[in-house]
């Protein structure tokens, strides 16, 4: 797909992350001056909602092989177990949004009303994010597993979730050109909250 069969909107918010290159790989650059502490151990490798199933009384986690675009040797190398909380962080991200173009698909909100509901979905994004990623870290901490420092962690945890939004930017480039907004938006937050 290129760039100019994007949809307008989508198009200049492409180009807009185009123009942020030097944010992204500098963003990329932060973790290697940085001395990481954290264990790396076997992951998930492809942990998002869909592979949380409820059975009524508790959860379970299924297909354990990773993602399965990436080749085995890849899959099999150990890391950070951060690495799967950001996917799981991203997955909300896609939940709200998915909610949210389902209703405009129907024609539900008026169009005036699209942006105060992304408002309400980045609030419930925002919201179901810190409490999911506050009980991991209080049911994980004491494992000794996870980043000393409350800086490694916040910085690995954000070069994380930004590697998972650049890889569903291109999954959605090339599958599902409508949804690029949702990886785009998820860069665009990132970068900026690391520039405050």
């Amino acid at each position: 797909l290129h760039l100019k069969d994007l949809p307008e909107p989508n198009r200049k918010e492409c180009l807009e992350i185009l123009n942020m290159e030097k944010q992204v790989i500098d963003r990329f650059r932060s973790i290697i001056n940085l001395k990481i502490t954290a264990s790396r151990l076997r992951c998930h490798g492809d942990y998002h909602l869909g592979q949380v199933l409820y059975t009524g009384k508790d959860f379970v986690i299924i297909d354990f092989e990773g993602e399965p675009a990436r080749p085995i040797s890849e899959r099999r190398i150990k890391r950070s177990p951060l690495r799967d909380i950001a996917g799981m962080i991203r997955s909300f991200h896609y939940a709200a949004y998915s909610a949210l173009f389902l209703h405009e698909a129907r024609g539900l909100p008026h169009p005036e009303e699209m942006d105060y509901l992304a408002r309400w979905a980045e609030h419930w994004y925002s919201w179901v994010s810190a409490a999911f990623l506050k009980t991991y870290l209080e049911t994980a901490g004491p494992g000794k597993f996870l980043p000393e420092t409350r800086e490694e962690l916040g910085i690995l945890l954000n070069v994380y979730l930004l590697e998972k939004a650049v890889y569903e930017l291109g999954y959605e480039l090339s599958n599902r050109p409508d949804w690029v907004k949702i990886p785009i938006r998820g860069m665009q937050q990132l970068l900026r909250e690391g520039s405050t």
